[in-house]
């Protein structure tokens, strides 16, 4: 996650020499003011209090952040449930970062169908990501789902990646050519100078605050970031029996 300002620990030396007492009840339009004489040039898109009494949590440029009551100390980092290991900032983010999918336009995407394609997956993917790759593998072991593949390719990341996205949709079979490019690392052999959408989902990945690939949407509107194995793919897909068999790889 990118800091808001220089770095959260000059954030933090600025703020702890305060000394401010704590408030006995602070509500939240008094931490916002605080935080806004505090730290003028953060803009605070969401504050709301956290299940630990005192603990305020800051979401801001899709970056939360923790401060107290007295906005005297700040912290960046996981919320971590010691008693069930959950992180609650992991989701608390794919709650505020939720979207309407049926709002996402899948005219621009390669429609793929698994089963009876009833749940719902929509994919931003680069297709010179390693992690794109690792997780095509692991949506060999999901059935049952229609993904919408978004070609999102990261051209300062992966030369070329743009070349090769423009000859997938230009392919007689795109959802083909997706798979050839990911799996076998065979191009579509056409010139890609078709009619692309591949400009109008940059600036939708803007707009989303999409940074790497592959960034996932699930049909509940809830994002996660990075390569998923099945069984939590799976999870977010509606089957509460499956269970999390590894931590996901990062986005890229």
């Amino acid at each position: 996650m990118k800091p808001l300002i220089p770095t959260l620990a000059a954030a933090a030396m600025l703020l702890m020499p305060l000394a401010l007492p704590a408030p006995a009840h602070a509500d939240e339009a008094a931490v916002r003011q605080r935080l806004a004489e505090r730290l003028p040039n953060v803009k605070i898109d969401q504050l709301s209090p956290t299940p630990y009494p005192g603990l305020y949590e800051i979401y801001s440029n899709g970056v939360l952040l923790y401060t107290d009551e007295a906005v005297r100390y700040l912290l960046q980092g996981a919320l971590i449930d010691a008693r069930t290991r959950q992180n609650l900032s992991n989701e608390r983010l794919r709650e505020l970062t939720a979207i309407d999918f049926d709002q996402l336009p899948h005219e621009h995407s390669i429609k793929i169908v698994k089963g009876d394609g009833k749940r719902r997956l929509a994919i931003f993917e680069d297709p010179d990501c390693p992690y794109c790759r690792q997780l095509e593998n692991e949506l060999d072991k999901v059935d049952n789902v229609t993904i919408h593949i978004f070609l999102y390719p990261i051209e300062q990341l992966h030369r070329g990646a743009t070349e090769k996205s423009r000859k997938i949709w230009c392919a007689q079979d795109p959802a083909k050519a997706w798979l050839d490019a990911v799996r076998r690392g065979v191009v579509a052999d056409n010139p890609g100078d078709c009619a692309t959408p591949i400009e109008q989902l940059a600036e939708l990945g803007r707009r989303l605050r999409i940074t790497g690939t592959p960034t996932l949407f699930f049909g509940d509107g809830k994002r996660v970031a990075g390569a998923l194995p099945a069984p939590q793919i799976e999870r977010l897909l509606g089957n509460p029996e499956a269970a999390t068999a590894s931590p996901q790889r990062p986005a890229m």
